[in-house]
């Protein structure tokens, strides 16, 4: 099958790079990991590097862990070529394109255009941090999976956009979706029942993921930690599961 046609749009982009996904309701799935410079927030746990850079790195065969440096911006007909020679050696290893970031809305218009020719070739998954409704709307018909965050203030060392989220959500939920909300020793239970009570009200059919941070390559919390978290979240929305950073611990990326 040929390439899909497409416009000379340019983005910024920060690595390209096929690998298993370590987070979430599709951890252990296959990807190919396309991850956007630029972000509207400054979590205070962040681990990514987000700023524009001259470069984006991209590996030179699917998940070979050797990479090659392109120019910023990089044209959509270059990466489409990129990714269609990826899903050719061998088909079927790749479940769907994660666009990550960073956050990738912040890139919204360019998406508008990437986003019809990229789903062409795999089902698309837009990773988050669920505080930009207005850029995802018109996005959602070209998008299949939504995993968005809660930024609890525990962990991001700002106030939890609440409102923000559950018109967030509100959009979200009507594609393939779950919530996930880092937490860390400092947080409060008060603070992920309110994540619960959200999640409940708005979504109830989609699940909620608790997060233990990560530092040092391994979480953060004690298993009673994990528990206490776990059981006041469930309290008011059942569907919740503890799921930590799974890649981190087999040294993908």
């Amino acid at each position: 099958m040929p390439a899909p046609a497409t416009a000379s749009t340019d983005g910024q982009l920060l690595e390209l790079f096929s690998s298993i996904q370590g987070e979430g309701l599709l951890v252990g799935c296959r990807q190919i990991f396309l991850r956007l410079a630029g972000c509207n927030l400054d979590c205070a746990y962040c681990d990514t590097p987000f700023a524009a850079t001259a470069n984006c790195r991209v590996e030179e065969s699917p998940g070979g862990g050797q990479f090659i440096s392109l120019p910023n911006p990089v044209a959509l007909d270059t990466l489409i070529r990129i990714i269609h020679s990826w899903c050719r050696q061998p088909s079927g290893v790749h479940h769907s394109i994660s666009l990550t970031g960073g956050e990738p809305l912040a890139q919204a218009a360019l998406l508008a255009d990437w986003l019809p020719v990229l789903r062409k070739l795999l089902p698309t998954y837009l990773e988050t941090n669920g505080t930009l409704p207005q850029a995802l709307e018109p996005l959602l018909p070209h998008l299949d999976w939504i995993a968005m965050d809660i930024k609890l203030a525990s962990l991001s060392g700002v106030a939890t956009p609440w409102a923000t989220h559950r018109e967030f959500l509100r959009l979200a939920a009507t594609r393939d979706c779950f919530v996930k909300a880092v937490v860390g020793e400092e947080t409060p239970l008060a603070e992920v029942t309110e994540a619960a009570q959200l999640v409940a009200g708005v979504a109830p059919q989609c699940e909620l993921i608790l997060q233990p941070v990560t530092r040092e390559g391994k979480p953060m919390l004690t298993p009673r930690q994990l528990l206490d978290l776990q059981g006041a979240a469930a309290r008011h929305h059942p569907r919740v599961r503890i799921i930590p950073q799974t890649h981190r611990f087999i040294g993908l990326l």
